[in-house]
């Protein structure tokens, strides 16, 4: 494991999306305005994010997802999940197309269900089905706009989702993002992001690259085997919550990963006491540091005695 922290703390710059958030992305290339991609946040600095896309890959090497240093104004949160499917001629919607979402407008109703959009940035109008459709919303001054309705809150907190079983090889396969863990003193309780870069090593090893632990030399982001029991997949997409209760499990960031914490004070505004039982610590943070607590358990994610099959 990576060198333990001269100190716990936090820094004092606080950053809206962490690294291993994930976020969708605004490109600001010719061609691609009015669509947003899915990614994840690799590393924050001097007011720029390096991200990395989902869907997106090099064009020399397609096994490489694409990285790019972004301004804050590209970013926002991913929106939760809709409930609501039922779309009318006259409203703005996205569209699942070209492996992003792209805004565009309702304008008819075509058969077998589909419905006809068009879209303002190309002039194009392509057909789709309502489940490749979204209601648009922006992101204004951290609220959805229009805002999500309180039932569909609800639905996206307490949904299970069941899925065919999986391999470890196909949980861990190339490529895939993930958290590790560690044993040693100083590390307990902390999770840090990164990919997988070879499915296996050796019997249940996997070659994980950090997304912002660096070399000693600083190089490029230190790479290590990890074994199965110190591994895991990334949290799923859980409702950004409006505020954290008194003794409530959560993950906190700092010092480059998200560790486990309980709420031992909600503060005045969008600030929370968090105590480290492992180091017996308590340190204030904001909101947008905090994340819901989630457990890997038998290949399932549990969280608040709810268990979330992925």
């Amino acid at each position: 494991m990576p060198p333990k922290p001269t100190t716990i703390g936090i820094s004092t710059t606080r950053w809206p999306f962490p690294p291993g958030t994930r976020v969708e992305i605004s490109p600001k290339d010719v061609g691609f305005v009015g669509s947003r991609f899915t990614g994840t946040v690799l590393k924050a600095y001097r007011n720029k994010y390096l991200v990395q896309y989902e869907t997106l890959v090099a064009d020399l090497d397609p096994s490489e997802p694409v990285r790019e240093s972004l301004n804050v104004s590209q970013l926002r949160p991913v929106p939760p999940r809709e409930t609501q499917r039922e779309f009318r001629v006259g409203d703005d919607v996205d569209a699942y197309h070209n492996e992003g979402w792209w805004e565009g407008v309702v304008t008819e109703e075509l058969a077998g269900g589909r419905l006809g959009v068009f879209f303002r940035a190309s002039r194009e109008h392509i057909g789709f089905q309502k489940e490749d459709l979204r209601l648009h919303r922006d992101w204004v001054h951290g609220k959805w706009v229009p805002p999500f309705e309180q039932d569909e809150k609800v639905s996206t907190m307490t949904e299970v989702k069941p899925i065919e079983a999986k391999t470890t090889q196909e949980i861990f396969s190339k490529g895939a993002l993930v958290e590790v863990g560690s044993d040693e003193e100083g590390f307990h309780g902390a999770w840090f992001a990164g990919t997988v870069v070879e499915e296996a090593v050796g019997k249940d090893m996997f070659l994980v690259q950090y997304q912002s632990l660096r070399t000693d030399d600083d190089s490029g982001f230190l790479r290590e085997e990890i074994d199965t029991l110190h591994i895991r997949p990334y949290p799923p997409e859980t409702l950004v919550v409006d505020r954290f209760n008194l003794f409530e499990e959560v993950d906190a960031w700092y010092n480059d990963a998200w560790w486990v914490g309980v709420i031992s004070k909600v503060l005045v505004g969008t600030k929370y006491r968090v105590y480290f039982r492992d180091s017996n610590e308590e340190i204030e943070f904001q909101h947008c540091n905090l994340r819901p607590h989630q457990d890997w358990i038998d290949g399932k994610w549990v969280m608040a005695s709810r268990a979330l099959e992925l």
